[in-house]
């Protein structure tokens, strides 16, 4: 199948799949966010004692949760949210185990190398496709403070990518995106944004906060990706599926 460079062009036109695994975890007022980020507000608008339904209404952030982004949120003419066609949130994935190497370093960035001897044992990264890095930080995700793991000046400390790493996977192996299971895929709280800024540029899937990255295999997983079509959107929260052969 030909892939032209956008996101989905390179799209399972059949899928075959064993199981499906929740990519996406719970929204609740108390998840990890950044602190200059909205919190997260429900409140009650209906109630079946006085108008026969419940209803809430919800407050949060774009790039709150598991989410995608936007070109629009780093490049000023970049795309909004609500233009991803629909067949470009169907892609096929790989996923990196990054766990043993972020436990040494909570900055752990991948590297080239590990592209290179992860392809040794797997086989060269699809085209298309989106690279999911399991670094161990979805298992935090319920104290906040551990997550985001924040230093006295602000900065989180988080693996992510390496720009080296980025480019290569956009130059040589024309991947559709990437993805990570922590609040960021620059990781190290890199306040220019690099890694992103390089993926939406062309534009490629940046996806956050993922979770259950453990249940996936290192290939043979197909990504379905529901969005908010947020008009004018920078990102939005993001259900996220896996369909694993």
């Amino acid at each position: 199948m030909n892939y032209n460079g956008e996101p989905g062009s390179a799209f399972p036109k059949t899928i075959s799949y064993s199981r499906v695994v929740e990519l996406s975890q719970a929204i609740r007022p108390t998840i990890p966010r950044w602190p200059s980020h909205p919190r997260v507000v429900f409140d009650t608008v209906a109630q079946i004692s006085d108008e026969n339904y419940r209803l809430r209404r919800i407050s949060l952030g774009e790039h709150s949760g598991t989410h995608i982004n936007a070109p629009s949120s780093f490049h000023d003419y970049g795309m909004s949210i609500e233009g991803f066609i629909a067949r470009s949130l169907i892609a096929p994935a790989i996923v990196m185990d990054v766990v043993e190497r972020s436990a040494r370093n909570a900055d752990y960035l991948v590297t080239l190398e590990d592209i290179q001897v992860w392809e040794q044992q797997f086989g060269s990264v699809t085209e298309g496709s989106i690279v999911l890095l399991y670094s161990g930080r979805q298992e935090k995700w319920d104290t906040a403070h551990a997550f985001l793991n924040l230093d006295s000046n602000g900065a989180g400390h988080f693996p992510g990518f390496g720009v080296e790493a980025v480019r290569f996977l956009i130059s040589e192996r024309r991947v559709g995106g990437i993805g990570i299971d922590t609040h960021g895929v620059d990781g190290r709280q890199d306040q220019k944004f690099a890694v992103t800024r390089l993926i939406l540029e062309k534009p490629r899937i940046v996806l956050e906060n993922l979770t259950n990255l453990d249940q996936l295999p290192p290939t043979g997983t197909t990504l379905a990706i529901g969005i908010l079509r947020l008009t004018g959107g920078t990102g939005s929260p993001a259900s996220v599926l896996a369909l694993v052969l």
